[in-house]
Parts: structure tokens; C-alpha cells; sequence
């Protein structure tokens, strides 16, 4: 399997005619997966945490919306032997935790639209941490799955200064930061520099408006790490902007 990282949005980018386009239609070109192993930006635990595997709720952990994004459902089954799978890799002598946790709207809005059947097992870990060289090396980890049929997602957004927003209209005009970082993100992907990447606070532009805080880039690491080759510069089918924010979203092979 390949491994993705997404730029998931808030609940109401499902009505987003364009961005369901694009995701229904990359998931038309991936492999069916046995399971999927999600980490969301919003989910931020350590140690190493996993969600729920028997009965998977939702977790709507947004406020401000209508009604009608509080009553989504998504019944996907629970991943038990992904669960030990994922144990089994971990490091000796490091904890893993399990809990009944449901999946956030990082996890579940994408998976809404590729697999609106909700007919495949999903499993949620959390990010045990925020930093690129130690999620790196967890994707390195977690990357035997892949054989097995699992799909390993990262989802989070390529810019996320949300406090720097001045118009929250879904087509609003992308703020310099906002494009300047895209920009950056989009080529130094392409040339399979993820040390570079990984110094992002320091060396990206448009930072650090981009992410005054950066856990939803931080999944971007995970999906790399689990490619098995990070810096192999992977396909990048998802660009543009929904309110101002890059929701970029790439595939490795």
C-alpha cells in the first residue's frame, strides 16, 4: 500500500464540490485497503495511544457548526489485530496504550468521502509527539503494515494559521503566508529534500503564520517515515485553497 498524508479540513469541507472531488477520485486510484491506520492532528497523546477497536464512535470534537455536522455517522469497523500489530512494532519497554477514543473529524471527515461505505477497518493512534525526526522514525516503524494491506494516513492541513485569517469565506483569497508556504512545501517535496522539510520552523516562508502551532503538519512526518523512502518525492494530487488555508495532500509510492 501507499501511504498519505491529507489535508482533512473542518466539517464542512465535504460540501466543498471541489475537494470532494479530488479525494473521492484519489481514492479511486489507490488499492483497496485491508485496514486503515489514521493519526489526525487532533489527537495529540503520549505515550503512543490507540483508539477504539471494537465499537469505533465519532469524537465531534468542533464547536460552532450547524446541527445537522453533529449527527454524521460513520460506522467503520474496528481494527483488534491492527491494534496488536502496531504494539508489536513498538520498542521494547515502550508503552502503548489502548482506549476507547472514536475517531475525530480529522479522521473521519476524509474517510466520509473515500469510503463512504465505512465497510473497512479503521484504527486511530494518536501522535505521541510533534516533532519530524521522532515521527520519521515512527513511520519508519509502522511501515511493515504496508505489506499487509494496510493503509497509513496522516491527516492534518499544509497551512493552518487560523488566528492570521481575516475572511472565513470558503473562497477567499489565500493569504500571502499561506501561499508563500504551499509554494515551498509543494517543491521541496518534489525534490525529496525532507531534511529541509523537517527544519520547516526555520527555514519555510511564510512562518510562522502558517502554523503558529504545529501539530497539523506534523502528520506529514509519519507519512513520510512510512513510505520507507522519505525522500522520494511522492505525487502531490491535492493543491488550491478552501478559506485561505493550502489543503495540499500528497501520495508515496
Amino acid at each position: 500500500m501507499p501511504t498519505l498524508f491529507l489535508s482533512h479540513g473542518a466539517p464542512p469541507l465535504v460540501d466543498d464540490p471541489t475537494w470532494v472531488a479530488q479525494l473521492r477520485e484519489l481514492a479511486a486510484t489507490l488499492p483497496r485497503p485491508k485496514a486503515i491506520l489514521m493519526a489526525s492532528a487532533h489527537w495529540e497523546s503520549a505515550p503512543l495511544m490507540l483508539g477504539a477497536t471494537e465499537t469505533v464512535p465519532l469524537v465531534y470534537d468542533f464547536g460552532g457548526f450547524p446541527q445537522h455536522y453533529y449527527q454524521v455517522e460513520y460506522r467503520a469497523p474496528g481494527a483488534p489485530v491492527l491494534a496488536d500489530q502496531v504494539a508489536a512494532l513498538m520498542p521494547d519497554g515502550e508503552p502503548v496504550a489502548r482506549t476507547d477514543r472514536g475517531l475525530d473529524h480529522g479522521a473521519y471527515v476524509p474517510l466520509t468521502v473515500m469510503y463512504p461505505e465505512a465497510d473497512i477497518p479503521v484504527l486511530q493512534m494518536s501522535l505521541p509527539t510533534c516533532e519530524p525526526d521522532r515521527l520519521l522514525d515512527l513511520g519508519a516503524r509502522l511501515a511493515p503494515l504496508r505489506d499487509e494491506g494496510v493503509l497509513i494516513v496522516g491527516s492534518g492541513f499544509t497551512t493552518h494559521g487560523l488566528p492570521f485569517l481575516r475572511d472565513w469565506r470558503t473562497d477567499a483569497v489565500a493569504p500571502g503566508w499561506s501561499r508563500e508556504f504551499d509554494a515551498w512545501t509543494a517543491e521541496t517535496l518534489a525534490r525529496g529534500a525532507v531534511d529541509e522539510l523537517a527544519d520547516f520552523r526555520a527555514v519555510a516562508p511564510g512562518m510562522p503564520y502558517a502554523h503558529p502551532t504545529i501539530e497539523h503538519f506534523a502528520p506529514m512526518f509519519l507519512t513520510l517515515g512510512a513510505s520507507g523512502t522519505p525522500d522520494q518525492a511522492p505525487d502531490q494530487p491535492i493543491d488550491g485553497f478552501w478559506m485561505g488555508l493550502a489543503k495540499r495532500s500528497f501520495v508515496t509510492a
